[in-house]
C-alpha cells in the first residue's frame, strides 16, 4: 500500500474519532442528569445488615446524606449485628452482663419486651439456638433430636433477660440473645428520625424490605410499596399488591423462600418458641403496617409464628396495627385477608405502579 493511501487512511480514521467524540460531547450536554438541578428527589443505595438499603426522599437544597447514613447504621451495626464478635449484643452473649455503651441496644429490648407480652412470647428474641440448630443460622444444621431440643427449649425465653437503661443480664447463662428480627425495623426508623432532624418531610426508607414513609412523594401521592407474590420461585419483582404508607412504617415476614427440604420433609426457617420445631400452618407471608418499622417487623415475626387465626386476635385487640396476611385454605389455594384500615391503601398491581 502506498504512503499516500496510508495517511488518507489514518485521517479517516482520526476524523471519524473526532466526530464520534464531538457527538458524544454534544449528547452528555443536552441529555439531562439522572436527577436535574431542579429535581428535589434523591435516591441513595448502599449494603447495611447484611441486605441493602434505598432511600428516597426529596430535599430542594439537594443535600447528599450518605456519608452520614452509612455511619449511623455502621453504629447500629456495631451494637445490633450478631455477626460481629466484638459488636455490644455479642459481648453479651458471650458473658452474662453489660452495662450498654451505645444508646441502641436498650430501645430495642424495650420494644421487644412490649411485643413479648403482646403476642404471649411468640416474638421471642432468644430463640436464636433453636433456629442455628435447624440450619437457619450462620453454622448450619447442627441436631434435630427431640431431646436436644428441648434442651434448647430451657435456653429460650425472654422473661430469662433483665434490663434497665443501663444494664442487661441473663439469669441463665446459656441464653442467646439475637435481635435481627427486629433490628432492621429499627434501622429504618433511625434514618427517618435523621432525615426528619434535617428537615426533611418526605421521604421513602428501606432496609430489607422493612420500610417506613412520610409525606408525599414528587407527585404529590402517598409512597407507594409493594408486596412480593408468596412461592417459591417467585421473583422479588413479581407483585402480588401494592400499598400505600400513610407516615406509617411496614414489614414483611413469610415462609415460602427460607426453607430446605431434608427426607422430603420441608423445613420453614419460622421456628416455634413454644414447641421448638419449625411451625407448620397455612400463613404463608404476613404484613404488618403500624406507626414505626420496628413495631411492624416484630409483629410480622410474631404473626408467622401463630398463623392466621391468632394473627387475626391479636391484631383486633392491638390500637393502630394494620395487617395483609397471604395463606392457603384447605384446597390450597392462596386466599388473603386485610385488616379494614389497610383496606382503601391496597391496590393490586394492575391499577398502580411502585415508587
Amino acid at each position: 500500500m502506498r504512503k499516500s493511501a496510508k495517511k488518507n487512511i489514518i485521517y479517516s480514521i482520526l476524523l471519524l474519532l473526532v466526530v464520534f467524540m464531538v457527538y458524544l460531547y454534544r449528547q452528555n450536554k443536552n441529555t439531562p442528569a439522572t436527577h436535574a438541578p431542579d429535581d428535589p428527589k434523591i435516591v441513595l443505595t448502599g449494603p447495611t445488615m447484611g441486605t441493602s438499603y434505598r432511600i428516597v426522599y426529596l430535599d430542594p437544597g439537594r443535600r447528599d446524606f450518605q456519608e452520614e447514613i452509612d455511619s449511623l447504621l455502621l453504629d447500629i451495626n456495631r451494637s445490633l449485628s450478631t455477626y460481629m464478635p466484638d459488636s455490644e449484643i455479642s459481648r453479651f452473649n458471650q458473658t452474662d452482663s453489660i452495662v450498654f455503651d451505645s444508646p441502641y441496644l436498650y430501645p430495642v429490648l424495650k420494644a421487644s419486651g412490649e411485643v413479648y407480652r403482646a403476642t404471649s412470647g411468640a416474638f421471642d428474641p432468644t430463640v436464636g439456638p433453636l433456629v442455628n440448630a435447624w440450619g437457619f443460622g450462620p453454622e448450619g444444621a447442627s441436631l434435630k433430636d427431640s431431646v436436644a431440643i428441648r434442651q434448647l427449649l430451657e435456653q429460650v425465653g425472654f422473661e430469662q433477660l433483665y434490663f434497665d437503661e443501663s444494664v442487661l443480664k441473663k439469669t441463665n447463662s446459656d441464653t442467646y440473645l439475637d435481635l435481627s428480627a427486629i433490628a432492621k425495623g429499627y434501622g429504618v426508623d433511625l434514618v427517618g428520625t435523621f432525615l426528619e432532624g434535617r428537615g426533611i418531610q418526605h421521604f421513602l426508607v428501606e432496609i430489607g424490605g422493612e420500610l417506613v414513609a412520610r409525606g408525599r412523594n414528587e407527585k404529590g401521592e402517598l409512597w407507594k410499596v409493594g408486596v412480593t407474590r408468596p412461592s417459591e420461585e417467585g421473583l422479588a419483582n413479581d407483585l402480588y399488591s401494592i400499598i400505600a404508607l400513610d407516615n406509617k412504617g411496614m414489614a414483611t415476614s413469610g415462609n415460602y423462600r427460607n426453607f430446605y427440604v431434608k427426607d422430603s420433609v420441608k423445613y420453614s426457617h419460622t421456628i416455634s418458641p413454644f414447641t421448638g420445631y419449625p411451625v407448620a400452618h397455612r400463613l404463608l407471608s404476613a404484613t404488618v403496617v403500624a406507626a414505626d418499622c420496628m413495631t411492624a417487623d416484630a409483629f410480622a415475626t410474631a404473626f408467622m409464628v401463630l398463623g392466621v387465626e391468632k394473627s387475626l386476635e391479636i391484631q383486633a385487640a392491638t390500637e393502630g396495627l394494620e395487617i395483609f396476611l397471604i395463606f392457603t385454605n384447605e384446597r390450597g389455594q392462596m386466599q388473603f385477608h386485610v385488616s379494614e384500615g389497610l383496606a382503601p391503601l391496597l391496590t393490586t398491581v394492575d391499577e398502580k405502579e411502585v415508587n
